[in-house]
């Protein structure tokens, strides 16, 4: 195993994955993460009266996991979409 591979003291059944598949793995977790802050925000910011909503409604804390869910699944695909387009083309 060559020093240089950054994924040599990670779990082996993640180095042994194609680049592109861990990348896409990274982005996903990015985009989850972002999702965590973008929805504490709202619901800390009060924007909207979503956090009022959360607090005070039967159901509120689904309807914050699931505006988390569904705001990590776009924020996921838009970080998989800006690293896609930033790789180098090797085809020449």
């Amino acid at each position: 195993m060559d020093m240089t591979d950054p994924f040599k003291n990670r779990p082996r059944f993640l180095a042994d994955l194609p680049r592109l598949i861990r990348v896409y793995i990274c982005a996903v977790l990015v985009g989850f993460v972002i999702s965590i802050i973008f929805t504490t925000m709202l619901i800390a910011l009060n924007f909207a009266n979503i956090g009022h909503l959360v607090f005070a409604v039967k159901g509120g804390y689904l309807a914050a996991f699931l505006l988390f869910f569904f705001n990590g699944i776009v924020f996921s695909g838009v970080q998989t979409g800006i690293i896609i387009m930033s790789l180098e083309d090797t085809d020449n």
